[in-house]
């Protein structure tokens, strides 16, 4: 098993009250934490509003992220998990990935998705049109990318795309395009497209839904003749580990402490419920252990986790290397 790690970025209210002139340089000092440690990957998220509700507090972009920690590291790779395929024109994404693939050396990951938060989706101009248009233009908009990196120049005249000779020079340095890592578990057509496209999956990380979501993939590939082993399947877990159960309840009330004083307190108290769902990898390393040792045995190779503390407190993090990675790695 594989790990990679969320660096706080605001957008799950991770940097408050830490001044904003402040933000890079806790984000970047981390970053180049993970870079020297046992992370395989780093990753943010691809959204301009925070959760669980908008509020003033920052939230640093995604792409301008990847081109700071694709100058400021070295080694790890580098992801978004995930980017909203309508927030930019995929050709341009391509570009833009292209270029942050050579200023890293070879090393950016392109996490991929149809776009959820309407709040931030009609704020930002971009209406919100249905999920069968958002995930139409996924299917061309991955198609488009992966066109562009191959071939350095791309047309398609698409439903939701009209691409004429666009030029995206320099190609990626990585061989064979950028990992695309297809994220959401919709049946029908998430799946679908990532049975079609996909070097990664990402979806949920409930165990059961997992082995469901697992075979639904393996059918969709059956269909259009891929491999469904080549594929890696991945999920995001919430994380907050301690050395007994009372050390994690009493960072999860850190958490809450901080995030009420700018959120209303019911949002909070639903989006802090998923750190101790049984999904999550939260608890004493021997139960986050056992929680991942099941995933691992269902076929989950890559575990992306996200410790709402690392701004503050990188104890947790240090426990999860020091006590989990080495159990199942």
């Amino acid at each position: 098993m594989r790990f990679g790690l969320f660096i706080p970025q605001g957008w799950r209210l991770d940097l408050v009250d830490i001044p904003v002139e402040k933000h890079w340089a806790v984000m970047r000092e981390l970053a180049a934490y993970a870079d020297d440690s046992a992370w395989d990957s780093l990753w943010v998220y691809d959204h301009f509003h925070t959760v669980p509700v908008p509020t003033d507090e920052a939230t640093h972009e995604a792409w301008s992220l990847m081109a700071a920690y694709a100058a400021s590291t070295s080694r790890i790779k580098l992801g978004q998990m995930c980017t909203a395929i309508s927030y930019r024109n995929p050709v341009y994404l391509a570009k833009v990935a292209a270029t942050v693939d050579v200023i890293s050396g070879g090393r950016i990951q392109m996490g991929i998705g149809g776009g959820w938060y309407e709040h931030e989706w009609r704020a930002y101009g971009y209406g919100f049109p249905s999920a069968g248009v958002r995930l139409g233009r996924l299917d061309e908009g991955v198609q488009i990318m992966r066109e562009a990196w191959r071939e350095g120049r791309v047309s398609f005249p698409g439903k939701h795309y009209q691409i004429d000779g666009a030029i995206v020079a320099p190609k990626p340095l990585q061989a064979g395009a950028i990992p695309l890592w297809i994220a959401g578990g919709g049946e029908k057509v998430t799946l679908r497209i990532a049975a079609k496209y996909a070097q990664y999956t990402n979806f949920t990380s409930d165990p059961a839904g997992f082995e469901h979501k697992s075979r639904v993939l393996a059918e969709h590939c059956r269909n259009v003749g891929t491999d469904y082993d080549a594929i890696v399947r991945s999920a995001n877990f919430n994380a907050v580990i301690g050395e007994s159960e009372a050390d994690v309840k009493d960072r999860i009330d850190r958490i809450r402490a901080r995030q009420v004083r700018v959120a209303d307190e019911g949002a909070v108290d639903a989006m802090l419920a998923t750190l101790s769902a049984p999904e999550s990898a939260s608890g004493t390393p021997e139960q986050v252990v056992e929680k991942l040792q099941r995933m691992r045995d269902l076929g989950c190779e890559y575990a992306i986790c996200y410790f709402p503390e690392a701004a503050y407190d990188r104890s947790g993090i240090e426990m999860f290397e020091q006590k989990v990675i080495p159990a199942l790695s």
